[in-house]
């Protein structure tokens, strides 16, 4: 077995774009819930804030179980969505990436809401005077102020999403080729005694994630 080979290569794309659909979600979800959750005072604010904080506690066994309550063939969601697209949701690449941007959200949500938090009062009600828009004080005051702090939680979201095994395992399945992310391709090799090939899966991860790190810690220096 070497690099040049597909069953090497397919895990290894397969997780980079799941971890990266991932991420486009965790960020856009993330992001907004963060405004919303730093903007507005309400009655249970604490609770839900702790809710959506869960999948980083929780163990991913228990977050793939959930998931398979909310999105199971006897649920409501589910059955919607067998009856919308004529086909479950279990055991897909769609699955994959609700289970990995579930547990990647809470990283960036808590990012996002530092960065909001971070910014001076005076500079948001400066600009709400002169006229802005809530809409045009958040494009252009609120991200751009919160930048490094919003790139730190997108590369902790991606590398988690990259990460993620448990709430896969159980939610879109070990399939190769289909569901098979590159944490369960290693659990699948070891399995089977295939050493070799879980080293070269191993290292490519533990490479990605080195760089990924590396370049928050530049970031922050």
């Amino acid at each position: 077995m070497n690099i040049t080979d597909m069953a090497f290569w397919t895990p290894v794309i397969l997780s980079l774009k799941v971890a990266s659909v991932a991420l486009i979600l965790a960020f856009t979800f993330g992001v907004l819930t963060a405004r919303l959750m730093t903007k507005y005072q309400f009655k249970g604010k604490v609770v839900l804030e702790t809710i959506l904080m869960l999948p980083l506690v929780l163990p991913p066994t228990v977050v793939g179980f959930i998931l398979i309550i909310i999105f199971g063939k006897n649920s409501f969601i589910g059955q919607l969505i067998q009856l919308v697209f004529d086909h479950g949701i279990l055991f897909t690449v769609y699955a994959a990436i609700i289970a990995s941007t579930v547990v990647a959200f809470p990283l960036m949500y808590q990012s996002a809401k530092n960065g909001f938090l971070s910014i001076d009062e005076h500079i948001i009600e400066a600009a709400r005077v002169d006229g802005n828009s809530d809409m045009r004080i958040f494009f252009k005051i609120i991200i751009p102020l919160s930048k490094n702090l919003l790139i730190t939680g997108a590369m902790l979201s991606f590398a988690r999403a990259l990460g993620e095994f448990g709430a896969t395992l159980m939610f879109a399945g070990n399939i190769p080729g289909k569901t098979q992310t590159l944490p369960t391709a290693v659990y699948s090799a070891i399995q089977s005694g295939n050493m070799t090939l879980a080293w070269l899966w191993v290292i490519s991860i533990i490479t990605i994630s080195f760089v990924m790190m590396l370049f928050i810690r530049v970031k922050e220096n």
